[in-house]
Formats: C-alpha cells, sequence, structure tokens
C-alpha cells in the first residue's frame, strides 16, 4: 500500500446501526487512519453512543480515543431517540456484551476536534454522520478550523429526494438545523453525502450473514445482529426492501465517498438550512447560482458545498464486501 494514500479521519458519529456499518468499513480500509471517534446524541444518547463506540472498537482489537460531545439540539428542543429503528441500545438491541476496559477520553468531543486540528493542520478529514452539533461547537471554540481541517464530509441532508422525518428533512440535520446551518457556511472544504445517494444504496441483510460466517469474530457477529434489526425497520416501510431484506447504507457512503469518490457524480452549490417551522431541517441548495435573488442569505459571500447526486450503488456495495471481506481482524 502507497502510505501516502493513507487518511487521518476523525469520525463523528451517534452510533447507530449503520454507523457501525461505516465505523467497520473504516477500520478495514486500509487506506483510512480513525485517529478519534467523537459521539453526539441521535440515534441513540450521547451516553449510549460513546458507549457503542468504546465497543465496536473493543472487540474489533482497537483501542481508538473516544470521546463524548453535545447532549442536545443548540436550540430546539432534544427529541427522543428513534429505538424503534437502531433499537433501544442503538446496536438492534444486542442480547448481551462482553466485558471491554477501554475508557472515554476525558475532553469534550469539540475541544478533541480542536485540538487534533491543531496538531496535525491540514491533515485531518472529519466525517460527520450525525446531528452537526459537535463541529458548530469546534468551530466556536476554534474560528480557525475551516483552514486546520483537510476536509469535512457530511452525511446529512438532501437536494431532491424526500426527507425521511418529514417531506424535506433529513434526520441529522433536523435533529440539530441551527448546528447545520452554521457548518454548511462556515467556509471549509465541505461535501454533503445525503439521502440523493443513500436511498440508492440498499445492502442486504444476506451480505452481513455471509461477512459473518467468513470472520467468525465477535465483532461481524454484532454487526450481523444490528443489521437485523435495522432491516426489519426498512422492510415495514419499503417494499423493494421488504423482498430482499437489508437496509439503506447511509452512514457508510461518507467513507466510500473518502476512498472513491469517483463512484459519486457532484454538484456545487451554495447550502443553507431551514431552522423553524414545516420546512425545519430542509438543506436548500441554490441551483441557479447565477440570479440574484431578494432573499438574504444567498450572496456570493456564502462557500459552495459539494453536494453527491448520483452513486454506483453497485460499485459502493462490491467495494464493501471486498473490505469487510479482507484481514482486517486477523491483525
Amino acid at each position: 500500500m502507497d502510505t501516502s494514500t493513507l487518511r487521518k479521519v476523525i469520525y463523528d458519529t451517534d452510533p447507530g446501526v449503520d454507523d457501525a456499518m461505516a465505523l467497520y468499513f473504516a477500520l478495514a480500509h486500509p487506506c483510512i487512519d480513525v485517529v478519534g471517534i467523537t459521539t453526539t446524541f441521535g440515534n441513540v444518547t450521547v451516553e449510549q453512543a460513546a458507549s457503542n463506540a468504546l465497543y465496536l472498537t473493543a472487540i474489533a482489537n482497537r483501542n481508538i480515543p473516544v470521546t463524548q460531545g453535545v447532549k442536545t439540539p443548540w436550540f430546539r428542543a432534544p427529541g427522543t431517540p428513534p429505538d424503534f429503528i437502531h433499537g433501544g441500545d442503538g446496536l438492534g438491541n444486542l442480547p448481551s456484551r462482553v466485558a471491554t476496559s477501554n475508557q472515554l477520553d476525558p475532553r469534550t468531543s469539540a475541544q478533541f476536534i480542536v485540538d487534533m486540528a491543531r496538531a496535525n493542520p491540514g491533515e485531518i478529514t472529519l466525517a460527520a454522520v450525525g446531528p452537526l452539533g459537535n463541529l458548530a461547537t469546534a468551530l466556536k471554540l476554534e474560528p480557525l478550523l475551516p483552514s486546520l481541517l483537510q476536509e469535512v464530509i457530511i452525511m446529512g441532508g438532501s437536494v431532491m429526494e424526500p426527507g425521511n422525518v418529514s417531506p424535506v428533512a433529513e434526520a441529522n440535520i433536523w435533529n440539530d438545523p441551527h448546528a447545520a446551518d452554521l457548518v454548511f457556511t462556515a467556509g471549509w472544504k465541505l461535501t454533503m453525502v445525503g439521502l440523493d445517494v443513500t436511498h440508492r444504496v440498499v445492502t442486504e441483510l444476506s451480505l452481513f450473514k455471509k461477512i459473518a460466517e467468513h470472520h467468525r469474530h465477535i465483532a461481524t457477529d454484532t454487526l450481523h445482529h444490528a443489521v437485523a434489526f435495522y432491516s426489519t425497520f426498512y422492510s415495514g416501510l419499503h417494499k423493494h426492501i421488504a423482498q430482499t431484506p437489508g437496509c439503506f447504507a447511509h452512514d457508510l457512503l461518507a467513507f466510500i465517498y473518502l476512498v472513491n469518490p469517483e463512484l459519486f457524480t457532484l454538484e456545487n452549490g451554495r447550502i443553507r438550512v431551514a431552522t423553524e417551522g414545516l420546512a425545519q431541517g430542509q438543506t436548500m441548495m441554490n441551483r441557479r447560482d447565477y440570479i440574484d435573488y431578494p432573499q438574504a442569505g444567498w450572496g456570493q459571500g456564502q462557500p459552495l458545498t459539494q453536494v453527491c447526486m448520483q452513486v454506483d450503488s453497485a460499485g459502493c456495495i462490491a467495494l464493501f464486501e471486498n473490505t469487510l471481506m479482507g484481514s482486517w481482524l486477523e491483525q
């Protein structure tokens, strides 16, 4: 492997079944170096998210710094974690957990992000797949953060695809819309991997069974169990998934974009987030930049975001399978 291609990544996450899929892909891929995991509320409470991150890394024999971050949205009232989607524990209600010894890093997630960015200027990519309160808080701590990070990749939002918590809003953005709008207007190199592409990639439950049987390891058994629960939710929601049980690979695509961006078709535009009302959490993209709109907030001073609009679904699934079937758990 050409080590010059190794990407240092901070994984900002709320695990979560698809978060676990993404984590294990990142740990298995030879070009990704996960240098820290920062946790937030979202799919579960932030306390459960941190516990899950510690557990998932420990059973995969990895000791990666894990921090606990924001507990609630910036301004809106906190909601209830969707236990009917991810299970009460975020991992499909695991029947038991083995004892592990990994401990939390005492820093807040925002402080960890700032510390790592300052220590490694221009070297770290931040992959954020939950609500964006940790990134927004880190921006408040260090206004120069956009120039210190190499790139930010967000799994969240939607441009053309209907939302999954309202007709127009995706869950991560909807959960903390004020933080999201700050992140989209901060000025870093930013790519949005949203529902426009994640709803085009379905990972079948049979694939996770194949991976678990190949490795015969607690990590892949845990992932298979979690995906089985997650797939039941999606099978009840979408007829095409019910025919062949599986799930959308939402958070996974942030990391697939990181290592194989050629699998995606991108469009550049200015993104703003609706922070209240029926459109709360909507990621609005200006696709006609040549128009001088009278509505404030769309001027040329707003930064551009790269938005994934199309995806090679078969290519993504093949990459995921090949990566997870590798020898990453035998090291």
